[in-house]
């Protein structure tokens, strides 16, 4: 979306987010194999397991860490489109939780690891004025 409405600038903002995504990606796994907190529906047996999960630990939780960097990115760069991703990025974490995948802690600390390093990203990129689309 970013190339469509800011065009060739949209593409340094993608390459941005891309990068921030990756970085995000390889540091809650780093967190998650150093911790190894079980998920909720392996430590209690009263909770079902309702979504095959993608590994073994659930500290902190990765699919909102990306959503919530998304929802940062988004706001920094096209606001008006919160209307839309803003929903989205909550109901990714509270679907985290309610399929069994995580402690509510775990949706937590993910939110703060996706909304800080957007942050840094941002701050990286308006601080090195490489993108005048986040002026």
């Amino acid at each position: 979306m970013q190339p469509i409405i800011y065009g060739r600038e949209g593409w340094r903002l993608t390459l941005l987010w891309g990068l921030c995504a990756a970085i995000g990606a390889l540091f809650y796994r780093l967190v998650k194999t150093r911790l190894c907190r079980e998920r909720p529906y392996i430590t209690f047996s009263s909770i079902p397991c309702t979504m095959p999960p993608m590994d073994r630990y659930s500290f902190p939780s990765g699919h909102t860490l990306h959503a919530v960097m998304f929802c940062t990115f988004t706001a920094a760069t096209s606001p008006w489109l919160l209307v839309v991703v803003l929903p989205l990025a909550g109901l990714i974490a509270a679907s985290r939780v309610i399929l069994g995948l995580h402690y509510l802690s775990d949706v937590v600390a993910g939110a703060i690891l996706g909304f800080t390093i957007a942050r840094l990203g941002l701050w990286g990129a308006t601080y090195g004025q490489w993108s005048p689309a986040l002026s």
